[in-house]
C-alpha cells in the first residue's frame, strides 16, 4: 500500500590480463529483454534487457528540510548527439566533478566525452564482450566497468590507461558502485551474488549470495555504510557494508522483478524500478512505499532512474532534486515532480530512425539515464537501433 503522506527521502590482476576482443555485434546483458531471466543473454537482441522532501517540495542535497518548491515545469531540449559507439548503449554517467560523461555499450568500450561541447575525448578498451554498466570514483580519477565477460575493469580517467581487473563472479557482471572513498567497489552478477572488492590490493574481501534471480543493481548509501542491491527475484535487499550482513529485505505482495534501485541522495530512501512499468519510492526503514510514478514503458529491459534538480535552490542555498527521470520501452525520457507524482515532461522518442517530424529523441529503447549533479543537464543512452547519446538541457530557452 502507498502512503502518499509520508515525507521521502527518503578482481583484480595485473593490467597486461587482458582478452582478445570479439565482434563488436556481440551484445550485452544489459539490452536483452529480460521478461524471461532464465533465457542467456547470447540469444537476446540488444544491451541492458536525495535529502528530505518537505510537505510541499523537493529532495535537498544536504538533506535538510527547508525546501522550496519551484513553480515552473522543466523544459528540457536536445544539447548534442554524441555518436562513435558501434553497438548498443547501456550505461551514462556524468563525472561527480561534473566535466565529464563516460558512455558505456555492447561494442566493449567506455567512451570519454566533454559533454558540453559534444567532444569525444578517449575510448577505453580491453573488455571481451558487451559492458552493462559503469561507476565513478568520488573524486572524478576513476573508473570501473561492469561486463558479460565475467569480469571489472579499472581505468584511470587522467592517465587514460587501464588499472586492473577484478575476476571471480562466474557470469555476467551486470552492476558496479564505488563507495564514497573510492577503496571499495561493489557488484553484482547474473551468477546472483555481489562481491565486494578492495581496490589497492585488487581482492575480492567479500561474497555474499545475495540473491536467487540475476542482480541488477547495486549502490552504496551516503556514508557508505549500506549497500542496497535488486534482483529479477523481485527483491530490494539492504546490507552491512562492514559485514555483509542483510539488514532489510523489502518486497511487494504481486512480486515483479525489480529492474533497478538506488538510494535517494541522504541514504533515507530507495527508489525502485520493476518490470510492471512502475517506479516507486520506498522508506525502506518501514518497509512502504511513499511515492508510485507511472507513465513510461517498462516491461523487459532494465532501464535506469535518477533525480534531476530543480533551477531554484532552497531557502539554505543548497541544490534540491525536484524531479525523477528514467528511460522508457517507447524510445522516450520521462520526468515527474518528486512529490506530487505529476509527469511534467516527457522528451519524446521516435519510432525508427528515418520516422519523419521534429523529434529530436532517440529511435530505440533508452535504459541508460543520468543527470547532473549540479546542472539541469540529463544524458540518454539507446539500444542497437539508435546507438547514441544525447545530452539535454534545460536553460530557459
Amino acid at each position: 500500500m502507498e502512503h502518499p503522506g509520508e515525507d521521502p527521502m527518503l578482481r583484480c590482476e595485473p593490467a597486461d590480463a587482458a582478452g582478445s576482443l570479439p565482434s563488436s555485434n556481440e551484445p550485452s546483458a544489459r539490452g536483452k529483454d529480460i521478461a524471461h531471466p532464465s533465457q542467456p543473454c547470447s540469444t537476446g537482441e540488444g544491451l541492458r534487457t536525495p535529502g528530505d522532501v518537505s510537505n510541499g517540495g523537493a529532495i535537498e542535497a544536504d538533506a535538510t528540510p527547508d525546501v522550496e518548491v519551484e513553480d515552473n515545469k522543466p523544459s528540457y531540449r536536445l544539447l548534442h548527439t554524441l555518436q562513435g559507439h558501434t553497438s548498443s548503449v547501456s550505461s551514462v554517467k556524468f563525472s561527480p566533478e561534473g566535466k565529464l560523461l563516460a558512455t558505456a555499450s555492447a561494442d566493449n568500450t567506455i567512451k570519454l566525452w566533454d559533454w558540453e561541447r559534444g567532444e569525444h575525448l578517449h575510448t577505453f578498451e580491453g573488455h571481451s564482450a558487451g559492458i552493462n554498466d559503469i561507476a565513478w570514483t568520488l573524486d572524478s580519477k576513476y573508473l570501473a566497468s561492469a561486463s558479460d565477460d565475467t569480469t571489472i575493469r579499472l581505468w584511470d580517467v587522467d592517465q587514460r590507461s587501464h588499472v586492473s581487473t577484478c575476476r571471480g563472479h562466474t557470469s555476467y557482471v551486470f552492476c558496479v558502485n564505488f563507495n564514497h572513498k573510492g577503496n571499495i567497489l561493489v557488484s553484482g552478477s547474473f551468477d546472483e551474488t555481489l562481491r565486494m572488492w578492495e581496490v589497492k590490493s585488487a581482492e575480492c574481501i567479500n561474497v555474499l549470495p545475495a540473491h536467487s534471480d540475476p542482480v541488477t543493481a547495486v549502490h552504496f548509501n551516503k556514508d557508505s555504510t549500506m549497500i542496497v542491491s535488486s534482483s529479477y527475484d523481485g527483491l530490494c535487499r539492504i546490507w552491512n557494508s562492514a559485514n555483509g550482513i542483510c539488514l532489510k529485505t523489502i518486497i511487494r505482495d504481486d512480486n515483479p522483478p525489480v529492474s533497478f534501485v538506488k538510494f535517494t541522495p541522504n541514504g533515507k530512501f530507495i527508489l525502485v524500478g520493476t518490470l510492471d512499468g512502475r517506479i516507486k519510492l520506498w522508506n525502506y526503514e518501514t518497509g512502504q512505499c511513499v511515492r508510485t510514478y507511472e507513465g513510461h514503458t517498462n516491461e523487459k529491459y532494465c532501464c535506469f532512474s535518477s533525480f534531476a534538480q530543480s533551477a531554484t535552490l532552497s531557502r539554505s542555498g543548497t541544490p534540491q532534486y525536484q524531479y525523477i527521470v528514467s528511460g522508457s520501452e517507447d524510445h522516450g525520457v520521462y520526468l515527474w515532480e518528486l512529490n506530487t507524482r505529476e509527469l511534467v515532461q516527457q522528451l519524446h522518442g521516435k519510432k525508427s530512425a528515418d520516422a519523419e517530424g521534429d523529434c529530436d529523441g532517440h529511435c530505440d529503447v533508452v535504459v541508460a539515464i543520468d543527470c547532473h549533479k549540479d546542472k539541469q543537464v540529463i544524458a540518454s543512452g539507446s539500444l542497437e537501433k539508435d546507438k547514441t547519446v544525447k545530452i539535454w538541457i534545460d536553460d530557459g530557452q
